[in-house]
């Protein structure tokens, strides 16, 4: 059976992430890293947007760092 992932996504009111404690609460997840490429603007839209669906606070990401991918105006 196939699942959407995003359907899902929109259906709970419950946070996607919890606390930092996360991992001694359930000890078999696994950590993983997310990228965002892109311009300063659209960036920060994304934070902001996964933030409101409560995938991660908005101070838990890294300083934006400068990439060798040019942004297209």
């Amino acid at each position: 059976m196939i699942k959407s992932f995003v359907a899902e996504t929109f259906q709970t009111t419950a946070p996607l992430v919890s606390t930092k404690d996360s991992t001694e609460t359930m000890p078999d997840r696994e950590s993983v890293k997310v990228v965002i490429y892109g311009s300063k603007r659209g960036i920060n839209n994304t934070i902001l947007t996964l933030y409101k669906l409560g995938f991660a606070q908005v101070n838990e990401w890294s300083p934006l760092l400068p990439s060798s991918i040019p942004v297209k105006s």
